[in-house]
């Protein structure tokens, strides 16, 4: 099941969709065909007790939205107390900054994650159009960052808290979320 702030059909990044970031393959067929996209839940609408895990992808939308967003934020935060799975990628950990413990602390202070480095995004082109930038924005927040080399797979898993780097991580950080 897919859920966005207030149930929003979620867009593309079309960069990522491009045959050369997906072993040469076109794979706007198979996303055109998850109907369950096309109408997602509304994230505020997710009851924890019904799901064993939680996946947040990538791309830049979590950077504009989930990064400000108190539900999404509560979510993780709960899904981590519960000892249930949260498994996050490339831009996806932007949605950890607005998570807090029961003590109004970041849940990333003092965890060892990784997430899309500033390296990467200046060799994206993104860096100086950026806001702010991620990899910076999770150390602020007491994060325990590790960066790997720049598009290669990474991922760094803290109890519950799964992360990889980029897009090549997206594969081993789905098999270590299998193992759970």
């Amino acid at each position: 099941e897919f859920a966005t702030p207030g149930g929003v059909a979620p867009v593309a990044d079309e960069a990522s969709l491009a045959p050369e970031m997906n072993d040469g393959n076109d794979v706007r067929p198979e996303l055109d065909a998850i109907d369950a996209l096309k109408q997602p839940l509304n994230l505020s609408d997710v009851a924890l007790d019904d799901y064993d895990a939680v996946f947040y992808p990538g791309g830049h939308g979590p950077m504009e939205d989930l990064a400000v967003d108190a539900t999404s934020g509560k979510l993780i935060a709960d899904t981590l107390a519960a000892g249930k799975p949260v498994a996050i990628v490339c831009h996806g950990p932007a949605a950890l900054l607005p998570a807090r413990d029961e003590n109004g602390d970041p849940v990333v202070k003092g965890r060892k994650l990784t997430a899309f480095s500033n390296e990467e995004e200046r060799a994206g082109g993104n860096a100086d159009n950026a806001k702010w930038l991620l990899e910076d924005r999770l150390r602020e927040d007491g994060a325990e960052l590790s960066v790997g080399e720049a598009w290669q797979p990474n991922v760094v898993v803290d109890g519950d808290l799964l992360t990889g780097q980029n897009p090549a991580s997206s594969k081993p950080l789905a098999e270590e979320l299998k193992k759970r």
